[in-house]
Parts: C-alpha cells; sequence; structure tokens
C-alpha cells in the first residue's frame, strides 16, 4: 500500500486549495481513508476521513473544520481529495494522508496502518 500526498503550496489567507493523495494497493479491506496535520511544534491531528466506498464520512470535532474542509474520493482514479476552503493562517501545517483497515476511532493516528508523505501547506499573506 503506498500514499502520496500532493496539492500543498503557499495561500493568502481566505484562500482555498486542495489537497490530493494518491493511491495504490488500497482494497475495500482499507477501510477509511484519513486526512491528519501536523503544525510546527504541535502534534499531529486530525482532519477528516471517508470510507473507502465513500458512503462516509467523518471530521474533526471543529465547527471550523467542518464548515470549510470536504473530503472526497474518486475510486476510478484511486484518489482521495481535501477540499480546503476559506484557508486561516492556523490551518497551517503538514498534511498527511494514511489509510485505515478499522471501522473505528478514525480520528486516532494509532489506527491508521499506511501513511504517505506530508505536503506542507502555509497559509500567510
Amino acid at each position: 500500500v503506498q500514499l502520496q500526498a500532493s496539492g500543498g503550496g503557499l495561500v493568502q489567507p481566505g484562500g482555498s486549495l486542495r489537497l490530493t493523495c494518491a493511491t495504490s494497493g488500497v482494497t475495500p479491506d482499507h477501510y477509511a481513508t484519513g486526512w491528519f496535520r501536523q503544525a510546527p511544534g504541535k502534534e499531529r491531528e486530525f482532519v477528516a476521513a471517508i470510507t473507502w466506498s465513500g458512503g462516509s464520512t467523518w471530521y474533526a470535532d471543529s465547527d471550523s473544520v467542518k464548515a470549510r474542509f470536504t473530503i472526497s474520493k474518486d475510486n476510478a482514479k484511486n484518489t482521495v481529495y481535501l477540499q480546503m476552503n476559506s484557508l486561516k493562517p492556523e490551518d497551517t501545517a503538514v498534511y498527511y494522508c494514511a489509510a485505515s483497515s478499522r471501522g473505528y476511532g478514525l480520528a486516532a493516528s494509532y489506527n491508521y496502518d499506511y501513511w504517505g508523505q506530508g505536503t506542507l501547506v502555509t497559509v500567510s499573506s
């Protein structure tokens, strides 16, 4: 199983970015794919997750994330997306995608089996 995140970059506050997680070897046995982020000096935190079928999604327990971020996937392209709108400086972080074979606890990084390299998102004027 391999995952590769891309799409990060420098964006001004209020702007948008779409992150892409290209996957290979991810099957229905891998229950979900998730996005996490880690800001400088902080712990890695859950952002969003989506089941292999795309039928269920979860977001961080944050009104801010739920209102501005959308996770989706295209199984034909083996790709998971994270659309981020109205970006704020506090969204600055390295964003990681990961695959989990567990159907529970998807907000916890230790429930993910495979990780891609991160992509840096910097929100700054």
